[in-house]
């Protein structure tokens, strides 16, 4: 498999000769679009309205929130940036405090986890590219405890995450 030539860009995909009006802007006094236990999710830019081409994520995580275990992706690579407070991440070797303005970037098939261990709420960009519908898996990740192993088994394979 050849990589891309990383000093060209991409071939085009708007072919009009004039711009169009198609921006969205979110402010950031937004409400959170799903809230589950001490963690609140904004939805900045789904699957949906990138058309698969990423998907980004503001997390913000109260004091001592947990995180997913040790997982990988099979079809996404992923990122986090933090924005405020102290996230612990997890590189697929070591884990590290992270604080603002630190970075994260997880290729295909790496392993990787978060959570904050920290007294204080921390607050992180998440980016998943290409796109997924990740709003399913936040909303419902909480409640793998009420399916059956087979059940379990197909949400995380449905939404990419393979736990070890």
């Amino acid at each position: 498999m050849s990589l891309p030539d990383p000093k060209a860009y991409p071939a085009p995909r708007h072919t009009g000769d004039e711009g169009e009006i198609s921006a969205r802007f979110r402010p950031a006094t937004a409400a959170p679009d799903h809230v589950s236990g001490g963690t609140a999710y904004h939805y900045l830019s789904t699957t949906a309205s990138t058309d698969g081409e990423y998907g980004l994520y503001r997390v913000e995580m109260g004091p001592e929130s947990g995180g997913p275990t040790t997982h990988f992706h099979k079809a996404m690579s992923e990122a986090f940036f933090v924005l405020s407070g102290t996230v612990r991440l997890f590189d697929g070797e070591k884990w590290v405090n992270a604080s603002s303005g630190d970075h994260l970037y997880v290729p295909v098939g790496g392993l990787h986890a978060f959570r904050n261990e920290s007294d204080e709420p921390a607050s992180m960009l998440m980016l998943f590219a290409p796109g997924a519908p990740r709003e399913e898996y936040f909303e419902n990740i909480s409640r793998l405890g009420d399916l059956t192993d087979t059940e379990r088994a197909e949400f995380c394979v449905r939404h990419d995450s393979f736990f070890l």
